[in-house]
């Protein structure tokens, strides 16, 4: 018999970037073993730039939707992890005795330059947020 699917939570401020890749990242590496969820603070759009980076590492993220907390806040969670200080100080109450992390990724949505040199912090974020997810994977 096949355990039951844990539900996790990422949040960031703007559902935009970081909490979007997690979600991909999880979806794709997590075996089916997780119902994945992602949401912000103050939501507004998956910037193209997270949807290009994670294109790189083939997963595709264009179709996922920036939502709300609030959407969230009468859903019982395994797991909830916030990615940035903004969020983990914001985050609402949840019912239920979910497990919260926090990973503290930087967030590249204030990047400047040339599409390329914002590029670069882009992949950064994406390449620190695998590292999680992948070490998380392999410790539950």
């Amino acid at each position: 018999m096949m355990a039951e699917a844990k539900k996790v939570l990422f949040i960031c401020t703007g559902n935009s970037i970081r909490s979007q890749m997690a979600e991909g990242f999880m979806k794709a590496l997590g075996g089916g073993k997780w119902i994945v969820r992602s949401a912000g603070v103050l939501p507004s759009f998956v910037h193209p730039l997270a949807v290009r980076v994670m294109m790189e590492s083939e997963i595709d993220i264009s179709d996922q939707k920036s939502k709300s907390v609030d959407k969230f806040v009468n859903e019982v969670f395994d797991i909830i992890i916030t990615l940035c200080d903004h969020a983990a100080a914001s985050c609402p109450t949840f019912p239920g005795q979910a497990i919260r992390l926090h990973w503290p990724i930087d967030d590249p949505v204030g990047a400047v330059g040339t599409i390329e040199e914002r590029l670069v912090l882009f992949r950064k974020a994406r390449d620190e947020i695998r590292k999680k997810v992948e070490e998380f994977l392999a410790g539950s």
